[in-house]
């Protein structure tokens, strides 16, 4: 894996297990030669993750629509901070860019990338691993309700089984590495969405 593209908030939280987390992942990703992408932000959680990745001599993608670059909360820091024109973009060319996702604590953004990123799993539109950094219990009961998708029958199991799941940037990280995609029969190409 040589680009890993977090999605994480924008804002701290209020536990300073997440800014620990934040802070881990970024250490752990400049020590592995891994590069960071992610949305360009200087603030939040999203800032504290570029800094001790760039800290720790890492390599750090931002990918930043125009608007909120306008607003000045884009990282003037960075290895490269990539403007696009719309979320959309934004979305689309992390994706591209990426070998790996790992969301991080964060709110609806952060869901919203999350699970864009896994459904294109699912249906087969990539074969690259998608995982959660579980600091501090915060996916719990998303992960509970992922659980109760399956036991209702609107998830797979092999697909609800495609997230990697940990609660440290290290063993996280070692659980991409090794990860196997399930073989899934793609139910459209991708053109056709």
């Amino acid at each position: 894996m040589k680009k890993l593209c977090v999605f994480t908030g924008s804002s701290s939280g209020v536990r300073p297990e997440y800014t620990a987390a934040a802070r881990q992942l970024g250490l752990a990703l400049a020590q592995q030669r891994i590069a960071l992408v992610y949305g360009g932000a200087r603030v939040g959680l999203m800032g504290m993750l570029a800094d001790a990745a760039l800290g720790a001599g890492g390599h750090v993608i931002g990918v930043m629509p125009e608007a909120l670059i306008a607003k000045e909360v884009a990282h003037r820091g960075l290895s490269e901070l990539k403007v696009v024109k719309s979320m959309h973009e934004r979305k689309a060319l992390m994706a591209e860019i990426s070998d790996g996702f790992v969301a991080m604590p964060g709110g609806f953004g952060t869901l919203d990338e999350l699970f864009e990123i896994l459904t294109w799993a699912q249906l087969g539109f990539h074969r690259k691993p998608c995982g959660l950094l579980n600091a501090h219990g915060y996916f719990d009961s998303l992960l509970d309700f992922v659980a109760h998708s399956v036991a209702e029958g609107f998830v797979r199991k092999e697909h609800a089984a495609m997230l990697a799941v940990a609660s440290s940037a290290p063993a996280l990280l070692e659980m991409l590495a090794s990860y196997q995609p399930p073989i899934v029969e793609k139910w459209i190409e991708r053109a056709e969405t």
